[in-house]
Parts: structure tokens; sequence; C-alpha cells
């Protein structure tokens, strides 16, 4: 199977074109990006073609899958150009920047028959995979309440650029707890509360610091702190943390915990590096199981759709300085 990229301009890109590359009878075969300089380097690094347009990388017939990894603010028209040209489709997360867009693109891969799959690699990441079976087998009792983290560094680039973006810290980060929520407890969000602001860097154009407040449609209460808290100095990128409360016990679940510590003189700096795998290679190999055998991706674009109206709703919370119903408060 040939297999496209849409876009460097993620950080995520490069691992998921070192997953494909793993995996037997796949190739890279076309990276298409604006920057030709990125996209130049990405084609030296990784193979395949460069294409400066993506709309000549999706006219190739040799091509049956692209992966989106462009700005989020550009996911739209990268997904929806992707389906009319009968291409599956996997998109980075958040699925968008707007939640008519993220409509948009579902309703255009259903009509054309074409698959929708959310980049939620957290789903297949072993410790996560362990909490969602010890809450769903009553280890905990009956669940009460989550807290959750998901802190980390500052991205590079756009990242930080509330119209490529569509926000700061909060999109980036609340879609993956969000996500994980609806995947462990089968039940939506309703509620949300946020405070937000920018405190960590001053003069950055979006937000950097958060706490939020859910409420699942079972009356679970979570809370999350999805900041871009992390200095440069911390030994790995971030964290992603889940305590999961219930009336006979807690599970607790650090998902970036199975690592070596590092110490080396000539950097000195002290680094942690993972022994385990974590989520992006059966996040990759998913797509790919779901093209060949024809068959319902395991995350869909509509649950990319849920865990992005969380944020949106985030947003909207802090705003009117008030809670709000999601996804309704979007509808106003």
């Amino acid at each position: 199977m040939n297999v496209g990229i849409i876009s460097f301009a993620h950080v995520h890109a490069p691992g998921y074109a070192r997953c494909l590359a793993a995996i037997p009878d796949v190739e890279l075969a076309a990276i298409a990006d604006d920057d030709e300089t990125r996209g130049r380097e990405a084609v030296a690094r990784f193979g395949g073609d460069y294409h400066r347009d993506y709309r000549d990388l999706l006219t190739r017939e040799d091509i049956a899958a692209v992966i989106v990894t462009s700005p989020t603010a550009h996911h739209r028209e990268h997904v929806v150009a992707a389906a009319t040209a009968n291409k599956h489709i996997l998109c980075e997360k958040p699925l968008a920047t707007r939640y008519a867009d993220a409509q948009e693109m579902i309703r255009v891969c259903r009509e054309r028959g074409v698959k929708l799959q959310t980049a939620f690699p957290m789903r297949f990441s072993p410790p996560a995979i362990a909490l969602r079976r010890a809450v769903q087998e009553g280890a905990v009792g009956t669940p009460l309440a989550v807290m959750a983290t998901n802190p980390g560094r500052i991205p590079p680039g756009w990242f930080s650029d509330p119209e490529l973006a569509g926000g700061g810290a909060v999109m980036d980060h609340t879609v993956h707890v969000a996500d994980m929520l609806r995947w462990i407890f089968d039940q939506d969000v309703v509620s949300v509360y946020a405070e937000i602001d920018t405190r960590l860097h001053p003069g950055l154009p979006s937000d950097d610091i958060a706490v939020l407040m859910l409420k699942l449609e079972n009356g679970i209460a979570a809370s999350l702190d999805p900041s871009w808290s992390r200095p440069k100095t911390w030994p790995i990128w971030g964290g992603l943390t889940m305590d999961v409360i219930g009336d006979r016990g807690v599970a607790s679940m650090d998902a970036f915990n199975q690592n070596l510590e590092l110490v080396e003189d000539r950097s000195e700096r002290v680094t942690l590096v993972p022994w385990a795998a974590g989520g992006d290679p059966e996040l990759i190999r998913s797509f790919i199981d779901a093209v060949r055998d024809d068959i319902e991706p395991p995350i869909s674009g509509e649950d990319g759709l849920h865990a992005m109206a969380v944020a949106l709703c985030a947003y909207e919370s802090a705003k009117r300085r008030e809670p709000v119903v999601c996804p309704d408060c979007l509808m106003d």
C-alpha cells in the first residue's frame, strides 16, 4: 500500500513516517509540503516523492491513503480534498479549529465512502489500556471522579498561533484526555467549566495554563490540567496522568513513566529514555489495517469531534465565566 503525508508542519509527522517504514508492504510514496525546504528535508530522510502542492499528491492513483499532519486550521481543507479524491485519511488531532469544520469533514468522508481516523495514540498506550481494563473490570468499584493532567513543553512554531492552532495549551492538550474519558467510561462530556490564562510565557498570543472541570453523562466529575508548564530542561517533553477514584479504591496511571534515567557528562543533562513503545506504532498500524481490510477504523472522526468539542467548550466557558453545556454551547 502506498501512503502520502500532507505537510510535515506537525511535530508528530516524522514519528508517523518512521512507523510507516516499519510496516511490511507499506511505502511512504510521497510527501506534500508548501514549505519546500521542510518538504525536501523530509523526503531526504524518509523517502518518497516531493510535491509542493498537496493537490498533486492527491491526483496520484497509486496512493490509497494519506496522513494529514498540517496546522490544525488547514485540516478541513486537506481532509475534504483528500476525501473528494477518494483517499482514506488519518488526521492529526485536534480534528479542526471549528466545530462546523469537523462536522463537514466527517460528512464529506461519509458521503465519499472513505475512512476517517483521528490520531489519538493514547488509546494504544499500554498503561492507558491497563487503566481502562482495570476500571471496566471493577477494580475501583463504582467510579466517582477523575483527576487528570496533560502538561508539556510549549511546542515550536504555529502551535501557539490561535489562528492556525485554534487556541493554545487547552486546544493542544485537552483533546487527549477528553477522548480517554469517553473511551474508558463510554460516556460523553456534557458540562465544562474552565479557567484559562497566559502566565508562564509572557507575550504569548495564546493560552499556556488552565484548569478544567468536566462532568460526564453518568455524573462522574473530572479535573484536568492541560498546561504548557514543563520547562525546557524537563527530562521528557510532557506527560499524561490519570487517577480514577471509585467507592472501592483508586487506580493511578502515569503514561510516560516507563523510562530509563540517562545521565551524560558531555551534554550535562539528565534525560529519561523510554524503554516501552508508545502508542504511535499501533495507531498507524490500525489505520493501515482498516484500509487494507476495509473495516471501520478504531478511532473515528466522530471521536475526534467529541474530544475537540470539549476543548472548544472550555474556551467558551472561560469567556462566559460560567459552566457550559457540551456541545450545545457551540450552537448558540
